[in-house]
């Protein structure tokens, strides 16, 4: 189990840190921000005075959800993504399709993702081969071939010899993923106090702030971890406390990253 751990750290640490001198191969950390709430106050709030905060109206009306499927690219910093009403793995299969029609002139294609089993589908499984051009019969999803098992797709999807390769985070290791980093920042900047009309507001209030990030703020991310003093105790925290763990490793990489 903290073999597997290690391997898959040291595998998208790797990844990272070669990106900048890869220029003919793309990187992109890839997930979904799903139950993002179009939720607008019923009064606006009531700016701060001497000796008092920003007051904040508690009471809103809710229209609905989206779900945010995003793309930080490492070596840039830059961001795309699709706003929608589903995640289901036509949406993510889509999403890569796009990602990679939108930048053809890469050799290769790195995508740092975790292990939701949409980024392990079929859909995704036949996007893949049809972009590589892999011809041979990929057998029946639960029965047979490539197709037969969520790890039998995985490992063909991590297959470092084609020239679209997925890297999975281990389990509650989320924190690897660099887009979380940017979903925070979004959560900061627009969700967390917006106040939203209707669900396309919401969408439109979204990509507005995408356009102004690559504009004026992307960078890419200063990413100094390499795993190696630090994986033990990451395994260690992940076996032990589960999703608590995982909680523990998002603050402790942040002290290098941030």
């Amino acid at each position: 189990m903290e073999d597997i751990i290690r391997e898959r750290i040291d595998d998208i640490c790797e990844v990272y840190h070669e990106t900048s001198q890869k220029e003919d191969e793309l990187v992109i950390s890839v997930d979904e921000m799903t139950g993002v709430q179009a939720l607008e106050r019923i009064s606006d709030e009531l700016p701060m005075s001497q000796g008092k905060p920003v007051a904040r109206e508690f009471e809103y009306e809710r229209y609905g959800t989206q779900t945010v499927i995003a793309g930080f690219n490492v070596t840039t910093g830059g961001v795309n993504a699709v706003c929608g009403d589903t995640r289901k793995e036509d949406d993510f299969a889509s999403f890569i399709e796009d990602t990679i029609n939108d930048n053809p002139d890469y050799r290769k294609y790195h995508f740092v993702l975790d292990q939701l089993n949409t980024h392990k589908s079929e859909t995704l499984v036949y996007l893949v081969a049809k972009l590589i051009g892999d011809e041979q019969d990929l057998g029946v999803k639960g029965k047979s071939g490539i197709l037969e098992s969520m790890k039998s797709r995985e490992a063909y999807l991590m297959n470092a010899e084609h020239d679209i390769v997925f890297h999975y985070t281990p389990k509650h290791c989320s924190w690897l993923n660099q887009i979380e980093i940017w979903f925070g920042i979004l959560m900061q900047k627009v969700i967390k106090r917006g106040s939203f009309t209707s669900t396309q507001d919401l969408k439109d209030k979204i990509f507005r702030f995408i356009d102004y990030f690559n504009e004026t703020l992307a960078k890419p991310f200063k990413w100094t971890y390499r795993a190696k003093p630090l994986a033990l105790c990451f395994s260690w925290l992940v076996c032990f406390f589960g999703t608590r763990g995982n909680h523990l490793c998002y603050f402790i990489y942040s002290l290098f990253v941030l």
